[in-house]
């Protein structure tokens, strides 16, 4: 995950270059943008919805916050958030403008349209002042960043003091026989699904790749810290397919 001397970083089992990987990236979820929520529901089977609201539920979102939510994609999140918080304003930022479009054509979309911005942007690189937001989020989208090292940096740069951040993400299983049948399932059968209802394996394939690649529970707390993070923690989700990692700026 992290830099190394000759610039190359991971796209799944793959080694580029790191000025490659966003691109890639980028094509992978212009591919699956029409088809994205569809597949979260069929890979997980409605679970992953179950584990954003442990997020919300965590998070307790208060009247008045603002939100940025990247790669929030098709605005899962912060519709979730701007619900709860009863008002205020959420920024989904994403660096593929076609999952954007995806989101706003979304019924929450309209009927909160007032408390929302839509802005194509890089997680490494945010177009936001120092000290501006609430409240981070980034759900399943850390692990497809080039360097997660630098997004958290500028999670803690645009977060006002007494800011918190929130990540949802794939994550290891403690048990080695349970990760070796998620394994077999992952790779053997979500590409599979992908073929079937977006007409791309490939891109699946990657994000299965993706998961595997990222680190585990206990290593990316320790990330979280390094960016400046304090009071940082975590909740494994359906033993540890999914984690919830918090830390505030203090």
């Amino acid at each position: 995950m992290t830099k190394s001397e000759d610039n190359t970083t991971h796209f799944g089992f793959e080694t580029v270059r790191e000025e490659e990987k966003a691109g890639k990236v980028q094509g992978v979820f212009t591919s699956v943008a029409s088809k994205y929520d569809i597949m979260n529901d069929v890979m997980s089977a409605g679970i992953h919805r179950i584990w954003k609201e442990a997020m919300m539920d965590w998070l307790s979102p208060r009247p008045g916050q603002k939100l940025l939510d990247v790669a929030g994609g098709t605005g899962d999140i912060s519709f979730k958030f701007l619900k709860r918080a009863g008002r205020g304003h959420a920024t989904v930022l994403d660096l593929t403008e076609d999952m954007l479009v995806e989101g706003r054509k979304r019924a929450e979309a309209s009927e909160m349209s007032e408390s929302l911005d839509w802005i194509t942007g890089d997680a490494m690189a945010l177009p936001f002042a120092d000290n501006t937001f609430d409240v981070y989020t980034i759900s399943f989208g850390i692990r497809n960043v080039t360097r997660p090292e630098d997004a958290l940096k500028e999670a803690f740069r645009v977060l006002r003091p007494g800011g918190r951040l929130m990540v949802l993400e794939f994550s290891q299983l403690p048990n080695p026989m349970m990760q070796r049948a998620y394994d077999l399932y992952s790779f053997n059968v979500i590409p599979k699904m992908g073929k079937f209802i977006a007409n791309d394996s490939e891109s699946y394939q990657y994000l299965v790749e993706s998961i595997r690649r990222f680190p585990d529970q206990d290593t990316f707390l320790r990330m979280i810290k390094s960016a400046g993070f304090e009071n940082a923690s975590y909740r494994n989700l359906t033993m540890g397919v999914a984690c919830l990692h918090s830390g505030w700026k203090l």
